[in-house]
C-alpha cells in the first residue's frame, strides 16, 4: 500500500514517527512536509526521508488563503503518478483536499475545535478522528458528518508518549531546577490572545532558575536573544521528548502540544494560553493533569514549584494513547467501513 502524509507542524512528526517506523515495514510511506517552526529540524532528528512541498504563509489571514490553493496544486503535482492509496494527515487543511482530487480514500485528525480550516477538512475526508470529548455539535458546526467520525480514546499526546514511556515510572531528572518555557503561537490562524506577555515574568525568572526556552520558529527566538533576556537558554536544536521529560522541573506553555506532553508525563503544568480554552486542555485541567493561569507571577511560580511533586505518567493517559494508536492504524489500512462493522459486532 502506498500511503501519503502531510506534516504541516512540528508537533505532527512525534506523533506519526513511531506509525511511520511501523507501515514501513510492510508499506510504502511518502512524507510531505513545509518548513514551519521545527517541522524539518524533527524531521532530519528522526532521520525520515521527506520532501519540502510549499511554504507557510505568516499569520497574514489574507496571505494564508492565497497561499492555500497554491500548495494544493504543488501537492498534486508532485503526487502526480506516485498511485497513492491512501493519505493520512493531523490537521494539515491540504491533506483531504488533495485526497479528494485525487479520488483516493483520507483520514483527517484533529483536536483543535477553533481551527477554520476544520470545515474544508471535514468536508473533503473520508473519516475524520477526534477525541473522545470533542463534542458532535462541535464538528457539526465546522460541517462535519457525524457518519464519517470516529472518536478515538484519550488525547493525541498519549498516542505518541505511550511508546516513550511503557514502564510508568518517573524519569531521572537533573538536580537543577529547570523551568521549560513555550511561548505562544505568533502566527497560528487560531490564537487571537495576547503576544510577548510572558516577557516580563521570563526576566524576574531567570536570575533563579535555569529557564530553556523553546521558540517556534527563527522570528520568536530572535525577540528573545535580546539584551534584556540574557542568561535564559535556547536550543540550537530542538529537544527530544526524553530529553525534556528527563530535566524538567515545571513546564510553562502558551501553546498546545508541548505544554499537553508535559502533562501527561507527570511534569508540574501551568498553561497560561490567553485565547479560548480548547476542549483537550479543558479535559487535561478538570482531570487536574495541569492547571491554567493568564495572569502567572513570579510568586505564584515559587509557590507552585514548592507545593506540586512530579507524578508518574499518567498510566490511564497513556493506555488510552496505545489503544488509539492501534485504532488509528486499523482505520488507515482497513477503512472506516471495515472499524464499523467490527463495531457493530
Amino acid at each position: 500500500m502506498n500511503i501519503w502524509i502531510d506534516l504541516t507542524n512540528s508537533p505532527h512528526v512525534n506523533f506519526f514517527a513511531a506509525m511511520i517506523e511501523e507501515l514501513r515495514r510492510e508499506h510504502e510511506v511518502i512524507l510531505t512536509c513545509r518548513p514551519l517552526a521545527n517541522t524539518i529540524d524533527l524531521l532530519k532528528q528522526k532521520v525520515f526521508e521527506y520532501h519540502v512541498v510549499g511554504s507557510h504563509y505568516g499569520a497574514s489571514k489574507l496571505k494564508k488563503s492565497l497561499g492555500f490553493p497554491v500548495r494544493v496544486l504543488q501537492l498534486l503535482s508532485f503526487l502526480k503518478g506516485r498511485r497513492i492509496d491512501v493519505a493520512i494527515s493531523h490537521s494539515s487543511f491540504y491533506s483531504p483536499v488533495v485526497a479528494r482530487l485525487l479520488r483516493i480514500r483520507s483520514i483527517y485528525i484533529n483536536d483543535n475545535e477553533h481551527a477554520a480550516g476544520n470545515k474544508i477538512s471535514f468536508l473533503c475526508a473520508s473519516t475524520i478522528m477526534v477525541p473522545e470529548f470533542l463534542s458532535m455539535d462541535s464538528i457539526r458546526s465546522q460541517w462535519g458528518n457525524p457518519k464519517k467520525v470516529i472518536q478515538y480514546p484519550g488525547v493525541k499526546e498519549g498516542v505518541y508518549l505511550s511508546c516513550l514511556n511503557k514502564n510508568g515510572s518517573v524519569p531521572r531528572q537533573s538536580n537543577k531546577t529547570e523551568i521549560f518555557i513555550r511561548p505562544e503561537p505568533w502566527t497560528a490562524q487560531y490564537y487571537r490572545g495576547a503576544v510577548n506577555f510572558m516577557d516580563d515574568l521570563i526576566i524576574s525568572l531567570k536570575d533563579r532558575y535555569r529557564i530553556i526556552l523553546m521558540p517556534r520558529g527563527e522570528q520568536q527566538a530572535k525577540h528573545y536573544r535580546q539584551a534584556r533576556f540574557r542568561g535564559i537558554t535556547i536550543p540550537l536544536e530542538p529537544l527530544t521528548l526524553e530529553d525534556m521529560t528527563s530535566r524538567c522541573s515545571l513546564f510553562i506553555g502558551a501553546g498546545g502540544t508541548m505544554t499537553r506532553e508535559a502533562a501527561v508525563m507527570g511534569i508540574p503544568t501551568i498553561s497560561v494560553y490567553q485565547a479560548d480554552l480548547l476542549a483537550v486542555d479543558r479535559y487535561l485541567i478538570e482531570q487536574g493533569y495541569m492547571i491554567h493561569r493568564t495572569a502567572l507571577t513570579e510568586d505564584f511560580v515559587d509557590s507552585f514549584l514548592e507545593t506540586t511533586q512530579r507524578k508518574p505518567p499518567s498510566t490511564n493517559l497513556l493506555q488510552k494513547g496505545a489503544a488509539a494508536a492501534g485504532l488509528i492504524k486499523e482505520v488507515l489500512l482497513n477503512g472506516h467501513e471495515e472499524h464499523v462493522m467490527r463495531e457493530v459486532k
